[in-house]
């Protein structure tokens, strides 16, 4: 028997080890990754030098920063470069040609430039962010670089527009030449692993009751993230912009589902008494998100049907309840939630129009992007001084170097990871450099040769940057390696300008790291504070009745409780403490955007108009008794109107209901906000 433990406690480092070395050894579709981006460099390579363009090296440095494994994640990543590359060349043109004859108010005016795409890409999304904050650091290759000789700028920044249109074309064509994978097709299973994972959450919160909000916000992570592949479908295909679209749907019904099931879980603890219409509504809910097949089209719009006909029924019942209103409109809450899920998702698959096209808006902090675009300026500043009193020779390549990183760093989602990763990546690219120039090609020139010397080189950071923990490692080490090799026709073997170069890149390695520890820094508590003021003034907007739509407002509240759990931190005990009351405030903001949203078409309904006016002060005013109140009165009103006003009063009243008890359970929170009257 001891024998035998011995011998499988001996088995199991054995087995962790194996387990570990075959998650790092690349897969098949790794391995053609890498092959397509050494052609594509290769091809953008051969294809500027063909053309004899001056920048020749910034083609193949284009293409590794789109290296990207899915097709339509290149794509989308190449317009939006290509477009920051053309407004970066213009800007650097004006700038010097307003302070050509003046280095200090030239380089002042790219650092406020450069600050300025750098905030304005913190309230962007993906690659659209990319191209803001390109820009900024496009103007420095152009202009910074060539300070000593303004009257080539004009011919540098047509070169590099050049190069960086080569690039594109090269890495398209061997991306639809070698049948890169599709975006779409990688989202599919992630989106429909989200959705089982939705369904089964509601489902539980409506046998067991609300999982809480840990258990939510584990959803949202799931969800989350497939946001950014959304954005990048509709260059793909001729039908990419339907697909795109059903795929931003289905995130946002996931979203919605989520909030509407725990909100029916908590409406049904409320029911006095359970009668024959909210035990069918609660019944034809779980169907919705029944496990096996997904429910058919057919049978949720039949299922929406009848529940909105048990709505009605309850609206002109004078015998119903409040409680049993709003039981009845959470569950076609989830009905309707799981409509646009299961459309979105058939979408995304073949193609069809979806019934709705919504955006999925992002959380942003103006604090953190205003602290973002000051630490880029003073970096760039700092640094630019420390050259001048140093008087070091291609102090311009360094000053390049550190804008490009530092920009780099402000739109990723940790910077402080991505600075250790650059402060590891730029002496990794300076060795791989060094060995391709001074040991495999050794002064020897033609371009075959230069091929396959740099194929070991793209190949590892190809292979690297597919693992998230060391992507910015394989990402520098790709994207520098040909910017110190400066790859020209014919070669450059000067040991004296590489050492320098390769020594400049790693000082702004240095200077990125230390600038983003010591600069402004922002700490998890400082995150959290950030979020919760936006999300106060959000709210105050909310209540006020500039909340904007509803759903759109559900997956913007989504997205900043996505960022909010990743901050949290402290005890357990704290932690779902945050947890519960960010819920609170993204609760109480969707339900007044909502309610808001209804009492505008209200309005315009000749006998509700001074009812709708109270309650609409009721509801900014953010007292709940009044709220109440308002609730019973538009439920009296009911009965004298026809079906489609009874439908949007039940609706409004819901909203305030669920306005009034989340203001009531949290009301000491809500008020240490300064948004509730004491």
């Amino acid at each position: 028997m001891r024998g035998a433990a011995q011998r499988a406690g001996g088995a199991a480092p054995v087995e962790r080890l194996l387990g570990t070395l075959e998650s790092w050894v690349p897969k098949p579709a790794a391995w053609a990754f890498a092959v397509r981006i050494w052609l594509a460099m290769m091809l953008a390579l051969y294809a500027a030098f063909w053309l004899q363009l001056d920048s020749a090296s910034s083609a193949a440095v284009c293409v590794a920063i789109l290296a990207q494994p899915k097709r339509g994640q290149a794509l989308s990543k190449a317009g939006y470069r290509f477009l920051g590359t053309v407004v970066g060349g213009i800007v650097g043109i004006g700038l010097m040609g307003l302070f050509g004859q003046d280095r200090v108010l030239l380089l002042l005016g790219f650092a406020c430039w450069l600050g300025l795409c750098v905030f304005v890409a913190q309230f962007l999304q993906d690659t659209r962010a990319y191209g803001a904050m390109l820009a900024g650091y496009t103007v420095a290759i152009v202009a910074i670089a060539h300070i000593d000789a303004p009257q080539t700028v004009f011919d540098a920044a047509i070169g590099r527009v050049a190069a960086i249109a080569v690039g594109i074309v090269a890495i398209t064509f061997i991306n639809d030449a070698l049948a890169s994978p599709s975006t779409w097709r990688a989202l599919l299973p992630r989106l429909a692993d989200a959705h089982a994972a939705a369904r089964a959450f509601a489902r539980e919160s409506l046998t067991r009751g609300d999982p809480g909000p840990e258990r939510t916000a584990a959803l949202i992570r799931q969800v989350a993230p497939m946001r950014a592949d959304a954005s990048a479908i509709a260059g793909e295909l001729d039908d990419g912009l339907h697909r795109a679209a059903g795929a931003r749907s289905a995130i946002a019904a996931l979203y919605v589902l989520a909030a509407a099931s725990r909100a029916l879980a908590a409406a049904l603890t409320r029911v006095d008494e359970t009668g024959s219409r909210v035990r069918e509504a609660h019944a034809l809910a779980l169907r919705s998100v029944s496990e096996g097949e997904k429910p058919r089209a057919e049978a949720l719009a039949r299922d929406g049907g009848r529940l909105r006909d048990l709505v009605d029924e309850a609206m002109r019942d004078p015998g119903a309840s409040l409680n049993e209103i709003m039981a009845l409109q959470r569950a076609l809450d989830v009905v309707d939630a799981a409509t646009f899920a299961e459309d979105g998702a058939r979408a995304l698959a073949d193609g069809h129009a979806p019934l709705r096209d919504i955006a999925l808006p992002t959380h942003r902090d103006f604090q953190v992007a205003l602290r973002a675009a000051l630490r880029v300026m003073i970096a760039f500043g700092l640094t630019a001084g420390l050259f001048i009193l140093l008087g070091l020779p291609q102090a311009t390549f360094a000053l390049v170097q550190v804008a490009a990183t530092c920009a780099l760093s402000s739109v990723t989602p940790d910077p402080r990871k991505f600075a250790l990763g650059v402060l590891i990546g730029m002496p990794l690219a300076t060795l791989c450099a060094g060995f391709v120039l001074f040991v495999m090609l050794n002064g020897n020139q033609g371009f075959p040769l230069l091929a396959i010397a740099m194929a070991p080189v793209v190949f590892f950071g190809c292979l690297v940057s597919l693992h998230p923990p060391s992507f910015t490692i394989g990402f520098i080490t790709l994207v520098f390696t040909p910017v110190l090799m400066a790859p020209d026709n014919p070669q450059s073997y000067d040991p004296q300008t590489f050492l320098m170069n390769a020594l400049l890149v790693v000082a702004a390695a240095v200077i990125l790291f230390l600038t983003i520890r010591l600069v402004l820094p922002i700490s998890a508590s400082q995150h959290r504070a950030f979020a919760l003021e936006e999300a106060r003034r959000d709210l105050a907007e909310a209540l006020a009745g500039a909340g904007g739509d509803a759903t759109t407002r559900t997956s913007l509240n989504a997205d900043r409780l996505f960022q909010f759990s990743a901050w949290n931190s402290g005890s357990g005990a704290v932690r779902r403490a945050s947890l519960h009351h960010a819920f609170a405030v993204a609760q109480l903001e969707a339900a007044a955007a909502r309610a808001h949203a209804q009492l505008r078409t209200l309005s315009e309904i000749g006998g509700l108009v001074p009812l709708v006016a109270e309650t609409r002060k009721a509801l900014a005013s953010g007292r709940p008794a009044d709220l109440d109140r308002a609730a019973h009165a538009l439920i009296g009103e009911a009965k004298r109107h026809d079906r489609a006003i009874r439908l949007q009063l039940a609706r409004a009243v819901t909203d305030l209901a669920t306005a009034s008890r989340v203001m009531r359970r949290h009301g000491r929170f809500f008020r240490r906000l300064f948004v509730l009257n004491s």
